[in-house]
């Protein structure tokens, strides 16, 4: 089993910036590929990025390259989203996720472990 713990999210206005963070217990971390998703009311839950296990495979969904950066820390468990350059459409319940598979870094169905959210709101 692993436990996540996501912090980070608040109001911000566009433009502005904020950092997420995931705090993992349980299992090893460094055996864990891990993701971020977010979902905004109504809507299905989307990929944000994912981090490989020793940090040298990164992903990124195409509608938050360049502004979000993923990153990770084996050494506290921890990894981090943070977001630059903020929209009204990154407005969302971003989710920390983990798995041990490899591949599928943008498939939800292929995590094993989520976090409970933290809300992000964008305002115009």
């Amino acid at each position: 089993q692993v436990q996540l713990v996501e912090s980070g999210g608040g109001l911000v206005q566009a433009g502005g910036s904020l950092r997420l963070s995931c705090a993992a217990s349980g299992q090893t971390f460094n055996s864990h590929i891990m993701g971020w998703f977010r979902q905004a009311p109504g809507k299905e839950r989307d990929f944000v990025a994912a981090i490989s296990r020793n940090g040298g495979g990164i992903y990124y969904a195409d509608s938050v390259k360049g502004r979000f950066s993923i990153s990770r820390d084996n050494a506290k468990s921890t990894v981090w989203l943070q977001m630059s350059r903020l929209k009204p459409e990154d407005t969302a319940v971003y989710y920390c996720a983990a798995k041990t598979t490899i591949g599928s870094w943008y498939d939800s169905n292929k995590y094993d472990y989520w976090g409970q959210g933290t809300q992000v709101t964008v305002s115009a």
